[in-house]
């Protein structure tokens, strides 16, 4: 065999790559069958060992999708295959190979829009269609007192004029209520052609009738929306969302076949990592969250949050390490007057004492042999935090952002700092207490009146009176606050926060059980929110307010930020929505850091 009789790489032959025992073995022979064997393996088991993925890989992500799917919609409601389908990415190399190319689809799809364009043209059709909504319009024949308007939504081609007009006859099964019917149908396709012909560029000879040109407009839509589906299939392996009906109108049937193959694969793949992840499936086919699946959640969210942190010498702990704490650390200092000899250094203070006095027969201990080890205190902190769910939260999404912060917290307090009190506020017209499990659900309370201009008051000690009554997209921070301060007098420690996230000024306040809302933002209201503000300062309970952005926010919603943080010697943070979990955590850690012995 020479060397230009040897298969190559990509060679479909079945010859032994052997050699027979009565024909001598060749250097040449040799070399062939060691370059040949890769070429075999990769034709006939389709797939390339160099790009093959670790069977240590990490699985699909399927938790993060899942909440964000279920912060923004409010509920902990079972999600279908199709919903988790789009909330999964995976990684494409582990579909690659297997089946139909993605890449060989999309190009079978632009072939197809290719041949559709070169071989029509819409001039024709155009002058068709403007000819018979014409004609139409020509042939109806109003009544007096709607000829006018008539008139009118013929000259701006106008559908939703020609509805009304049809709306106001007098008869609906009469002659002019049917002449409209065909006005309006006629120009209907005319919007859909002219369409056709502003959307895709044709450039061929061929003419088109009206209806042929519409079932093309629909024909090129669904390939756009295919090639569309097929790119993001490309980059996150989502088969599960490809539309096979559609797809199986243009593609070969051994190619459905093989692709609907990968996609039982890929929903497998999602299935297992479901199920390892905390998503339970239920008998109903949907899947649930489950408590491991928040605990996952909030690990993988607080590893994002300090990802960006640098590293350090003294680890985690930052600053000065001087005085006494409660919990040792592994450094040591000389003892002073006044240092607890609990935390005393037995076994060097003895090495000191032997170092100084080596000739002595017993060793005594003195005050200048000892060793006290450093300390750190880590202090019991309780903390509120008030996020705002009125109306105005619901703009660019904030509200997820604020719940996302509380997730985050409530992981690392429960992870790091478990003996500390923490507890959520949500704050709307009104302040309710919020457990952990009930934050996913909450949302931006609607926008119930819309007056430029409101001015309302309500006695809630009234029995004629309820909640479910009053408009609940006003921001009640005083209310809040009260909340706030109730529940942290009962805690034993001297490190008390409330966290308070919103957007801008108070529009809501009690006066004892009076409650006002008034909007745009009144003094009254910024009155009774300092002053339940200045019983908290008073109380030893810092404020930090986190002022989010807002389209509504003007230059007074940040100065009354300034005001607050300066009437109760608190902070005011001016954040990106996007951003708030990290500033929160941040700021709530390094209260953690500070070395106060």
């Amino acid at each position: 065999m020479s060397n230009r009789e040897i298969p190559n790489n990509d060679s479909q032959s079945t010859e032994p790559i052997g050699t027979p025992a009565n024909k001598p073995v060749t250097k040449t022979k040799l070399a062939a069958s060691k370059r040949t064997l890769g070429g075999v393996v990769h034709t006939y088991q389709k797939f390339n060992p160099v790009d093959f993925p670790s069977p240590t890989a990490p699985p699909p992500d399927l938790l993060s999708g899942a909440f964000d799917y279920a912060m923004a919609y409010g509920s902990q409601r079972e999600l279908t295959e199709e919903e988790l389908a789009r909330a999964v990415r995976l990684d494409p190399s582990q579909i690659a190979g297997l089946g139909p190319s993605i890449d060989m689809l999309r190009a079978m799809l632009e072939e197809r829009k290719r041949k559709i364009l070169e071989k029509y043209e819409t001039d024709s059709v155009q002058k068709k269609a403007n000819s018979r909504f014409e004609q139409s319009t020509k042939q109806a024949n109003p009544p007096p007192k709607l000829k006018a308007d008539f008139n009118v939504a013929v000259k701006h081609q106008q559908i939703y004029l020609l509805e009304r007009l049809w709306y106001r006859a007098e008869d609906d099964n009469g002659p002019f209520a049917g002449q409209l019917m065909k006005v309006m149908e006629s120009l209907g396709d005319k919007y859909q052609i002219d369409e056709l012909a502003s959307k895709y560029a044709f450039y061929g000879h061929e003419r088109m009738s009206i209806p042929e040109a519409i079932e093309i407009k629909k024909e090129l839509e669904k390939i756009d929306e295919l090639l569309k589906q097929l790119e993001e299939a490309a980059k996150t392996a989502q088969i599960g969302l490809i539309d096979m009906e559609a797809l199986a109108e243009f593609a070969a049937p051994q190619d459905m076949q093989q692709l609907e193959e990968i996609r039982r694969q890929v929903e497998n793949l999602v299935r297992e990592a479901a199920e390892r992840q905390g998503l339970d499936k239920t008998e109903k086919g949907g899947y649930r969250l489950t408590p491991k699946a928040f605990k996952t959640f909030q690990a993988r969210l607080l590893e994002r949050i300090f990802s960006g942190l640098q590293a350090g010498r003294s680890g985690r702990h930052s600053g000065r390490i001087i005085g006494e704490g409660s919990v040792e650390l592994p450094t040591t200092k000389a003892y002073e007057f006044g240092d607890s000899l609990a935390n005393l250094d037995v076994t060097q203070s003895v090495i000191n004492a032997m170092i100084k006095r080596p000739d002595d027969k017993e060793v005594r201990l003195r005050s200048d042999d000892l060793e006290i080890f450093r300390t750190r205190n880590s202090p019991k902190c309780a903390t509120c935090v008030i996020m705002d769910m009125s109306g105005s939260m619901r703009y660019d999404g904030q509200y997820m952002n604020v719940k996302r912060m509380a997730l985050a917290l409530q992981g690392l307090i429960t992870s790091e700092y478990p003996g500390d009190f923490l507890r959520f506020i949500e704050m709307f017209t009104f302040a309710k207490l919020r457990t952990a499990g009930e934050i996913i659900d909450l949302m931006p309370k609607p926008v119930t009146i819309h007056d430029p201009w409101v001015r309302l008051k309500c006695d809630m000690s009234s029995d004629q009176v309820s909640e479910h009554q009053i408009h609940p997209h006003f921001t009640n921070i005083q209310h809040a606050l009260r909340l706030a301060r109730q529940n942290l007098a009962t805690c034993d420690t001297p490190n008390k926060q409330i966290v308070l996230i919103t957007d801008g000024l108070p529009t809501a306040h009690f006066e004892d059980e009076m409650l006002y809302m008034l909007y745009p933002p009144d003094p009254r209201t910024e009155q009774a929110t300092m002053r339940e503000g200045k019983l908290a300062a008073k109380e030893g309970i810092v404020i930090n307010m986190f002022l989010v952005p807002s389209w509504s926010q003007s230059e007074e919603d940040i100065r009354f930020a300034h005001r607050l943080a300066e009437t109760t010697k608190g902070r005011v943070f001016f954040t990106a929505g996007n951003d708030l979990d990290r500033f929160v955590v941040w700021d709530y850690v390094n209260k953690k850091r500070e070395i106060i012995g």
